[in-house]
Order: structure tokens, then sequence, then C-alpha cells
């Protein structure tokens, strides 16, 4: 986790520029651990998200677009009533630590004056969001805790706030190298001490302090550590670096291979890292159910046809039946009743070699034949039938893998009209819910191209089918992942040649929203609207189209998170 003493400085500095005497206009709760509010600040609506995440706590400005919900839990019932109209009157960082405190004023029902405290911890599975008043009695937290879970402080309504115990360590502003030698030795790694003995310090940039000293010397290392100070303070960069994990800091970490990806700012820095992410586990909270139903259902229907391969090979010995038969009545003059078994010659085979077949004693040889053309029914039949199981069992697995890959990619408002699909498909039992919008149309994503065309964004079967077969014109381009499960993605132009950025523009989405998303060289296919058909009696979004052209793609998420999205 990067989001260290150093970093929460930085960003309590960047939201007191940005938010000052800002008013908090709106309050949301996203999901268990995730609050937005928007403030009208510096002549400007700005989101500003917390979250309490144990992976992905932290709080930013953010630019993103989220799903509110639409009843607000009692968290964000109890915040709008001590927050909404409030005006932002300070924000700063707590004792050097990864905790933050707004002071908010704010006018309560009888028109007084009030002083309120807002303070988010950011410290991975300890992270919380509590509210207090003047006198810092505790009035809400995002995460209650007992005094039996935590003796020290007890984090619940009504309890005096406490801040957390303060570490022995030393502060890295205006340290001199004397000082500094007594603090380290050369008998221990260097970065390990740095974390242990100066505020602020993640083992992440210890190790990136470590990596720039020339040698191992405590004097090198002083001035590396001195000249990362500064360059935190007073120039930093924010860089996203992607290696084997993805990191983020305050400045470029070298010691770490990967990909540096450079940011204006944190906030965009934030957005990048963070871009999917915590989206992902909203999903996860609430659509857990819906997700193990169709990785049930595809892992159900993959030993299903395994299965139906292993009787598919056995049925298929029933032409040997048949065979037997024939064999049987054509050396009916040798078989007596009450013979088990009888030696004959097999005139089917180019060996003309002798063998064995069995007999039931109790059975006259006409009868004895009869039971074995009766086998070759049954197992002709039986094939048939298997292979008619097979068709319908092939589907099945394309259909919920299709829904796996849709879910990986999916929106909030996307997973909601995937349950309903399969509501609707009879997969699920429809409950009683609120109902739709009258015109019962599915919402599309919509994006420019690099030069300014429209693309639109089909994110589940759904939205797929509605976007090919209803809202798109004949004329206009159709694109798709080639053999593979995806996005059904429609340019709105009917030119005869669309330009180069407007198909690299769609293809990217494609990719990005297809099974191929984490490979390279994705091969994407793109037509008239004309010539994409619906497949008979098949799932929705399940088409087949020809006269395709096809481009090859590396799909790129900073690609994706860069084209501008329309709302």
């Amino acid at each position: 986790m990067a989001f260290d003493g150093l970093m929460t400085s930085s960003v309590a500095t960047a939201l007191k520029e940005s938010l000052l005497a800002g008013r908090i206009n709106k309050i949301y709760q996203l999901s268990n651990h995730e609050i937005l509010m928007q403030i009208r600040a510096q002549g400007k609506n700005q989101k500003v998200l917390f979250s309490t995440h144990s992976s992905y706590a932290r709080v930013q400005i953010t630019t993103l677009d989220y799903q509110y919900p639409d009843e607000p839990p009692m968290f964000c019932m109890f915040l709008r009533k001590h927050l909404e109209g409030g005006i932002i009157y300070n924000i700063e960082q707590i004792n050097h630590d990864r905790m933050i405190k707004f002071t908010i004023r704010h006018v309560n029902e009888l028109g007084d004056q009030m002083l309120k405290f807002l303070y988010i911890e950011i410290m991975g599975k300890h992270s919380n969001l509590i509210l207090t008043d003047v006198n810092h009695r505790i009035l809400d937290t995002i995460k209650h805790i007992s005094p039996l879970v935590n003796r020290y402080r007890s984090l619940q309504p009504g309890a005096t706030y406490i801040l957390p115990p303060t570490q022995e360590k030393q502060c890295p502003d205006d340290l001199d190298f004397d000082f500094f030698s007594s603090l380290i030795t050369e008998n221990e790694r260097y970065d390990k001490q740095l974390v242990a003995k100066f505020q602020g310090l993640s083992p992440l940039i210890a190790r990136e302090i470590v990596y720039r000293s020339e040698s191992d010397s405590i004097l090198h290392l002083f001035e590396s550590f001195k000249a990362v100070m500064t360059e935190i303070k007073e120039m930093p960069s924010p860089h996203v670096i992607i290696s084997s994990k993805e990191y983020f800091y305050l400045l470029p970490l070298y010691h770490v291979e990967g990909e540096l990806i450079p940011c204006d700012t944190l906030w965009e820095m934030f957005d990048r890292f963070y871009f999917g992410k915590d989206e992902r586990d909203r999903i996860k909270q609430q659509y857990h159910d819906i997700e193990r139903f169709i990785r049930q259902e595809y892992e159900k229907n993959t030993k299903k046809l395994e299965k139906l391969h292993e009787e598919l090979l056995h049925s298929e010995k029933a032409e040997q039946y048949k065979i037997l038969g024939d064999l049987i009545l054509a050396n009916i003059y040798q078989i007596n009743r009450g013979d088990s078994l009888v030696h004959v010659q097999n005139f089917y085979s180019e060996n003309l070699e002798t063998i064995k077949i069995k007999l039931d004693p109790m059975l006259s040889a006409s009868e004895n034949a009869q039971k074995y053309f009766q086998k070759y029914s049954k197992a002709k039949n039986a094939v048939n039938y298997i292979l008619e199981q097979l068709e319908l069992t092939e589907k099945e697995i394309a259909y919920f893998e299709t829904l796996m890959i849709q879910m990986e990619t999916a929106t909030l408002k996307d997973a909601y009209e995937i349950k309903e699909e399969l509501e609707l498909a009879g997969y699920l039992r429809k409950r009683q819910t609120k109902k739709r919008k009258a015109n019962g149309k599915p919402s599309i994503e919509k994006y420019l191209s690099t030069d300014g065309v429209e693309i639109f964004v089909g994110k589940n079967n759904l939205q797929n089918d509605y976007l090919t077969h209803k809202f798109a014109r004949r004329h206009e381009w159709w694109f798709h992942a080639k053999d593979m499960p995806g996005s059904h993605v429609l340019v709105r132009s009917d030119i005869d040649e669309l330009s180069e950025a407007t198909i690299r523009s769609a293809a990217q989405l494609a990719s990005y929203f297809s099974k191929g998303r984490l490979s390279s060289s994705v091969p994407i296919d793109y037509t008239r609207v004309r010539h994409v058909k619906k497949v008979p009696a098949a799932h929705l979004g399940f088409v087949t189209y020809d006269n395709q052209k096809t481009i090859y793609i590396d799909p790129d998420e900073s690609f994706i998170m860069n084209l501008k999205k329309v709302k």
C-alpha cells in the first residue's frame, strides 16, 4: 500500500487548495465503505471520494462517474443531516500520519452555527470515517469498533474520539547528517531502518531511497534521503508504475521494473490506478450471488459436456451390435437353444477372422439376434439425443462464459441488467422490485473517438441486443472481438470509409470489453450493421455476420480512460 504519511500530506495539501471554503451540496454512499460528496468550491462542482476499503482506502477528488444507490443507507442519511450545506473550514493532516481531519461549519435545524470534525483514517483494514462534534464526541462512524474489539479506543456513537497511538518516530524534515547517522546502523537493512525510524515512510519509498543512493555508505543514503524528501515536498511527480503488480507514488520508482506512467495531478494518478478496481468490489458486495450462479452454471455445463463426450464414445459402438445380430442370423443353422456362445466368421471384416458372440441360453437364435438389434436401435437413438444435448450444452457454455466476461467489466447498472436478463430467461426466480423506466430501454455507454465520432458500447446481452437490432441503423459500423465473447460496439457513422482514428478507438473498446482484454494483438472484426444477423433460437446478443474486415489491436486501459465519455 503506497498511501503512506508522505502521500497523505500531499493529498491533504491538494485537498485544502481545491476545497477550502467549499460547500457540501450532496452526499452519497456508494457501498459499505465508500462515501462520495459533491462539493461546490472555486466556482465548480467537485466530487470527493472517501474510501475505507481494506485494500483501496483513500480520499481523493475524482472525475470518474459512479452509480448512486436508489436508497441511501443509514450512515449516508446521518451524514446528510449533519454535513449537507456545510462549509469546509479547514483540512489538515494529523501527526504526520495517514489521517486527515476536515473541519466543517454547519447550521443545525434551529439555525445555530455548529462545528463538526470529519476524520478519515487510511490504515488498511483499520481504515475508518468518523464524524465528531466540537468536543470530539463521536456522532457516528462508517465502521463501529466496540470496546470488546479495541480496549484503547472505541469507535462508536457516544464515545470520545481518541487518536490512534503515536509511534516514536522522527519527522523527516530538517534533519542533519550527524543525527541521521546516529539513527541508522550499517548492520541492518537500510530500508527497514528508514521505515522504523522516520514518520510517513512506506517500505515502497524506503526501497527507492536505498536504490537511489550511489553506494552502501550512510552518507550516500542520507543524501538520497534528503533528495527524495525535497522532490516530494517541492516538485512531486505522480506516477503509476505497471509491472507484475501496479504501484503509484509521488515520484517515479526506478527500483520497480516496469512501465512508468506520469500523471499531471494526484487525482489523475488515483483515477488511473483505481480505475475499475473499487467498482469490481462494489459489484461483489451487491451481486456476488449472481456471479457465483453464473460460474456454477458454467462449471456445471462444462462437466456435463465432458460426460456427454464419454457417452457419445460409448454409444458409437451401436454399429457393432447390428453386425453381431446379422452374423447370428447368417449362422442360425448352427445355433441351438441353450447355447451361451457361438464362434462365427466375421464376413464384415477384410480378414474374415473368427469371433465369439455371447448368447442368452434361454432364447432362440432368432431371439438373440433381435436382442442385439434392439441394443443397436437404442444406442443409435442415444447418439442422436447425445448430439442434440452436446449442441445445447455448448451453447449454454458459450452463454455463461459471455456473462462471466461481462461481469468482469460491468458497472452496477450493467450487473443489474445481467440479473434481469437471467430472470427473463428463467434461470433465476423473478422478484418483485421497483418498475423500470417507462420506455424499458437499457442505457448504453457513449464515447467519442479521438476524432470526435460517437461510439456506443453494449456491456451486457440486453444492451448488445438493443444496440445492434433496435438502436443501430443499417449503414452504421459494428465492431466485435473475433471468435470470443465481448461487447457489441457501434460507430454512429454511415460514411463509406471510417478514419483510422475512429477504427482504432472502436477496436480498443471492443478489445477491452472482451475476453481478450488482458491479451495482446486481439483480432477485431468490423462490418456494416446490415450484415449482422440474429442467431435463431439463441440467447440474447448472439449473432452471425459477414463482409467483415479485421484489425489487430493491443488493449490499452489508459487509452480507454482517456477517451471522452459522454453522459
